[in-house]
């Protein structure tokens, strides 16, 4: 269904999995079309796929070698996300996309031992962008501590400063599950320095649907703001009670992943005012989107419908495998292969440069703020901007707005530090820098 490109079993003898790979670029995507979170998960798997199919109908692939994508379904469960690991470790991946945090921390101490980059591109554990203690992990363009800072940050603004967030409360509706919990240790920081209140509403996943009781208490705590954290069928049912509850739209603000246009789209005109955290443009105008369109798409070889294209997690995905393919791009440079392993593309996202001049040069000029990853910062923490939903779809409502660095980045290197403390034996960095990173 994703074309000639795509590889469509998993678990082949070892033979047959050498040749595999050599074959082309063998880039898995773990994803999830069924399940509670299909909701989200499918989108962004469309986007992702489909960008790396257009470079192959196209280009012929990445400097002229063919790009293999190979999709295995998680359900967003941490146990098959690890079978699907398993199962492709052995055939030569260059990087492994995990897309949930759950998988995310299971296989950040298997990176260094498999020789395999993980890429958790806005999201996963935030204490992995210390390059120093994690060369193996990549979370860029920003953790989930810079877009909680950005949050607060916006509030700060709308309130008329940082000092009138001192006796207000700001409330985190989170999914009760790692990926959730991961803003709350900034947060807390946060309310100390800026003295404000913070209120935990967790979501278990059982209760995704059912957050009825949630919003009552809500109601009875009056939080000035709320940052929802959530994904799947957690975000439009959050959303349609606040609208339910009368709570003010625009003081609801999601993070990138809670920015689907179903997530909003549940509530219709009652969602208006409703802003997201967003980390790329929205639309289809774009040259790059159109050749999706025009190579993949039209031709019938996507998953997905036209209408459904440049929606915000479509575009999404187009962003992850963008970091993909000028990671495999600049790893090709760095080492002049044209056919390169895991360990040189670790190397390429290591040195990761996407200015405005290269993002306009592969189609997708201010589709994303410019990349900056290097040896000891693995994420770069870049701008992150607000998306309003109108009623009926997602506009710009702000320009890039910069994390609170001086807050993140400490927080960042002590919890590093204390993540490797606790797991004895982990290993000390002996990969070498690049001179360009």
């Amino acid at each position: 269904m994703l074309g000639t490109t795509v590889a469509v079993t998993l678990g082949v003898p070892a033979a047959i999995a050498t040749a595999y790979a050599a074959d082309g670029i063998y880039v898995p995507l773990l994803s999830y079309r069924t399940g509670p979170y299909a909701g989200s998960g499918t989108p962004i798997a469309n986007g992702m796929s489909d960008y790396l199919n257009m470079l192959n109908e196209r280009d012929g692939g990445i400097g002229g070698v063919k790009i293999i994508v190979e999709e295995c379904e998680t359900g967003y469960d941490t146990k098959k996300g690890i079978e699907c690991y398993e199962s492709i470790k052995g055939k030569g991946p260059v990087v492994v996309n995990p897309y949930s945090t759950g998988i995310t921390l299971q296989l950040i101490p298997k990176a260094a031992v498999d020789k395999i980059p993980i890429l958790s591109m806005g999201y996963g554990l935030s204490p992995s962008a210390d390059g120093n203690q994690f060369p193996w992990i990549f979370n860029p363009p920003a953790t989930y501590w810079d877009g909680a800072s950005v949050f607060v940050k916006h509030a700060a603004e709308v309130e008329g400063g940082f000092d009138k967030l001192k006796g207000k409360k700001l409330g985190l509706v989170y999914l009760d599950a790692p990926y959730g919990k991961e803003p709350i240790p900034l947060l807390e920081q946060l309310a100390k320095d800026y003295g404000f209140e913070l209120k935990l509403y967790p979501v278990p996943g059982s209760e995704m649907q059912n957050q009825s009781s949630l919003w009552l208490n809500i109601r009875r705590d009056r939080p000035n703001w709320i940052y929802l954290q959530g994904w799947g069928a957690m975000n439009p049912t959050a959303v349609k009670e606040a609208a339910k509850a009368g709570f003010p739209m625009d003081r609801l603000v999601g993070v990138w992943w809670s920015g689907g246009d179903d997530d909003a789209r549940a509530a219709g005109t009652d969602a208006k005012g409703y802003s997201s955290l967003d980390i790329n443009a929205v639309g289809t105008g774009f040259p790059a989107i159109q050749d999706i369109l025009k190579y993949v798409v039209d031709k019938g070889k996507s998953q997905v419908g036209r209408d459904k294209v440049g929606e915000n997690l479509y575009n999404r995905g187009v962003l992850n495998s963008v970091l993909i393919a000028e990671a495999i791009r600049t790893a090709q440079q760095l080492t002049g292969k044209k056919q390169v392993s895991g360990e040189d593309v670790r190397r390429g996202l290591e040195t990761l440069k996407i200015a405005q001049a290269r993002w306009k040069e592969i189609g997708l000029e201010n589709f994303a703020a410019p990349i900056n990853v290097s040896c000891s910062d693995h994420n770069g923490h870049h701008g992150i901007y607000l998306a309003q939903w109108d009623g009926t779809k997602w506009t710009k409502a702000s320009e890039w707005i910069e994390p609170i660095k001086d807050k993140v980045m400490p927080l960042i290197e002590s919890q590093a530090k204390e993540y490797v403390g606790a797991n004895a034996g982990w290993p000390k960095r002996t990969e070498p820098c690049d001179k360009s990173s």
